[in-house]
């Protein structure tokens, strides 16, 4: 096969200190030239320094293979995506738990691999030189650097860029611009140093299929970590905080017990995560006297629960986010659209659940039994872990 004749490469790389830039936005278009002309850039990330080619130059995948290390059942190369958004345009049969670990780990220092056979994935369309290095028996290492400034030259590049991580076993990755310019290989045309590389510790690696995940090399994220960070995430929403969505979050995670066989104390240790909050919520409040004297009767204790306000972070990482009211439903999504495919009215006919504040315990029991209902019916459209402890 011949490929196009190459630009020829710079004797000795170009060493940026982007410590020492006035503007970052010009190493961003230095590098992404640099890129473009074929040639490879040496970037920090928060674990180590790698190596960085477009997929679309033959020449330059091809380098990027001389010096990445060789893994058993492991592709050579690393495919950078731009957010967690992008995985199911490489991997749309992406699990459910692979799709929490990427929400939640990326950018950051977690590598996924995934298998590339669904007939829609992007793989397809990557040139035949760089799927044949970037897939390795039909699976593909996917991440999400943490650094910014990788993410800005990738928002600038019209196709994406495959990293090698110099090392292996014996020579661990390097973590200093010196290190990656010793091993960085031919065709290295650019290293921006941005100092000792912010973990100094290898990505974890993980493989994960339908139903759960396993570490396929250990980092600086922790198998607990991992663990945790897997489970299914639950957020119920009201407006304070103080009564219907803790009642539904106690509710909830008592029938989740049954189902997995558990205490509801263990259900965090099974895999399942509920949390609450409130649109208009103060940080600490307690929970209304009628909701604790509801959840009393039920045999559960509210006394301790403080609210807390709906936040990015918590939109960010729950799966599923039941809103007590269709208004709850729209404020959550005015302030976080992206959250509209996991975000719906608790009530499966969307009928606003009473609101009990200010009446008798007797209405807060109602509205709790009207939480119980809408909370059975909604059980089986969630996939909960199977009722035994995780590991």
């Amino acid at each position: 096969m011949a490929f196009p004749k190459q630009p020829a490469l710079p004797m000795r790389p170009l060493v940026i200190d982007l410590r020492k830039t006035d503007d970052p936005r010009d190493v961003v278009h230095r590098a992404v030239q640099m890129l473009a002309e074929g040639c490879s850039v040496a970037f920090p990330t928060e674990t180590d320094y790698v190596v960085a080619a477009s997929v679309r130059d033959a020449a330059a995948v091809g380098r990027l293979v001389a010096i990445a290390p060789e893994r058993d059942r492991e592709p050579r190369l690393t495919l950078a995506l731009k957010s967690a958004d992008e995985a199911l345009d490489w991997a749309p049969r992406l699990s459910p738990i692979g799709r929490r670990i990427a929400r939640r780990c990326w950018p950051g220092p977690v590598a996924i691999l995934v298998a590339d056979d669904h007939p829609e994935s992007l793989v397809h369309r990557l040139p035949a030189a760089a799927r044949s290095t970037i897939v390795n028996t039909g699976r593909l290492r996917l991440r999400v650097p943490g650094h910014p400034l990788l993410a800005d030259c990738m928002r600038m590049l019209a196709c994406p860029v495959a990293l090698a991580e110099p090392g292996g076993d014996s020579a661990p990755s390097p973590v200093t611009a010196e290190e990656v310019l010793a091993r960085g290989g031919a065709g290295l045309g650019l290293v921006i140093d941005d100092g000792r590389a912010r973990y100094a510790q290898p990505a974890s690696t993980i493989e994960v299929d339908d139903h759960d995940f396993h570490v396929v090399r250990p980092g600086i994220v922790s198998h607990e970590t991992l663990r945790r960070l897997s489970s299914l995430m639950v957020l119920f929403v009201c407006t304070g905080n103080t009564c219907r969505s803790p009642m539904a979050e106690t509710i909830f995670r008592q029938l989740v017990a049954e189902r997995l066989g558990c205490r509801p104390d263990q259900v965090e240790q099974r895999g399942v995560v509920v949390a609450s909050a409130g649109i208009a919520a103060w940080g600490g409040g307690a929970a209304s006297s009628g909701a604790i004297e509801a959840m009393r009767e039920i045999g559960a204790d509210l006394s301790a629960h403080e609210s807390q306000p709906v936040t990015e972070s918590l939109v960010r990482q729950a799966d599923v986010i039941w809103t007590m009211t269709a208004a709850h439903r729209a404020a959550v999504l005015a302030q976080f659209p992206e959250a509209g495919g996991r975000t719906a009215v608790l009530s499966p006919d969307r009928l606003d659940v009473l609101d009990p504040i200010g009446g008798p315990v007797a209405t807060y029991r109602k509205c709790a039994e009207q939480i119980r209902q809408h909370l059975i019916a909604r059980l089986d459209t969630i996939q909960l872990p199977p009722g035994r402890p995780r590991d």
